[in-house]
């Protein structure tokens, strides 16, 4: 009992310093994380101004003559440009970031896992950089040009420039989300959820949506919608083609998979089945009912045993008679 105790003790302890493990190396990796953050950051802040002036240069550069961008709050002119600066360190050390998340999940992951994540996160990378460029060089002159344009006369446009800043963030994110349509396709198939065939099928569908979703995130004009939507359906597309050629191996395993499980369902054996009479029609050729044949199966049966009954007894009697007959002297 005393040996049985000490190995549970000594295995509570080796599972708690594995969790202990855990947990410092995912402190460590934090602040690394938060480190190259903020030398990024303090790299970047005495620079401040002059980013600013470029994330508001799609802006700047539509704006009436005469006019420009103000400040309505008090810390806005020192709060906006920190804010602006963080959130470019932040965009910047991404795949830093990435790097040291993937660092602390790796050793729990099978090798096929690796072979797959390190692609999807490289491209998950690259494609929200691409939808950061598109909505600042596509979008924001279009979006840009189309409000000021629509200003009544004699209204001065002047933005405030930390609801420019809120707004713009949102824009990146909205279309950097959006240019992860690939991945999320290729990893929705991967998983089975769904196949390249269905998907395909859908297409109308996608493209529908895609048209929403370029309409609630651009300006009402088809130009505006388009120029968001095009790139989600492509986008779309270039997702069933990395699925068909990667995905395509995994694909013919889960066809024969499911060839062989037919396969197996095929041969195993039926079970037995009562013996059915041959004369399963009454006198006048009507097939009998489900009634009729459990009638006529009973009556065979008790005519069964009345035979063997019988049997039996003439058994009984021939004993009896080979008792009573005299022995050979």
């Amino acid at each position: 009992m005393a040996d049985n105790e000490s190995n549970q003790e000594d295995l509570q302890d080796q599972q708690e310093q594995t969790l202990m493990d855990h947990l410092i190396e995912l402190r460590d990796r934090l602040l690394h994380m938060v480190l190259a953050i903020l030398i990024v950051f303090v790299a970047l802040f005495a620079f401040s101004e002059d980013i600013f002036t470029v994330a508001a240069e799609p802006l700047l550069n539509l704006m009436p003559e005469g006019t420009s961008m103000i400040a309505t709050g008090v810390t806005s002119p020192f709060l906006v440009p920190f804010k602006l600066v963080l959130l470019l360190s932040v965009l910047l050390t991404i795949p830093y970031l990435l790097h040291q998340i993937w660092a602390f999940i790796a050793p729990g992951l099978y090798h096929h896992e690796k072979r797959l994540a390190t692609p999807l996160l490289i491209s998950s990378v690259i494609l929200f950089y691409c939808g950061i460029a598109f909505a600042y060089f596509v979008i924001f002159p279009i979006l840009f040009g189309f409000f000021i344009g629509i200003a009544p006369e004699g209204v001065a446009v002047m933005t405030d420039i930390g609801q420019y800043l809120d707004f713009i963030i949102a824009i990146f994110l909205a279309f950097g989300i959006a240019f992860e349509v690939p991945v999320a396709t290729f990893l929705l198939i991967a998983a089975g959820v769904t196949s390249v065939d269905k998907l395909a099928t859908k297409r109308p569908y996608i493209i529908i949506g895609a048209f929403v979703v370029g309409m609630l995130l651009t300006p009402p004009d088809v130009i505006s919608q388009s120029l968001l939507a095009i790139p989600i359906w492509l986008l779309f597309e270039l997702g069933l083609i990395a699925s068909r050629i990667f995905l395509k191996e995994k694909e013919e395993e889960n066809v024969i998979m499911e060839n062989d499980e037919f396969s197996i369902v095929e041969e195993v054996p039926v079970m037995h089945q009562p013996d059915i009479p041959e004369d399963d029609h009454d006198e006048e050729g009507r097939p009998l009912t489900d009634d009729e044949m459990e009638a006529l199966l009973d009556e065979m049966e008790q005519e069964e045993a009345d035979n063997n009954s019988e049997d039996d007894e003439d058994k009984d009697a021939d004993s009896d008679r080979d008792k009573n007959k005299p022995a050979d002297k």
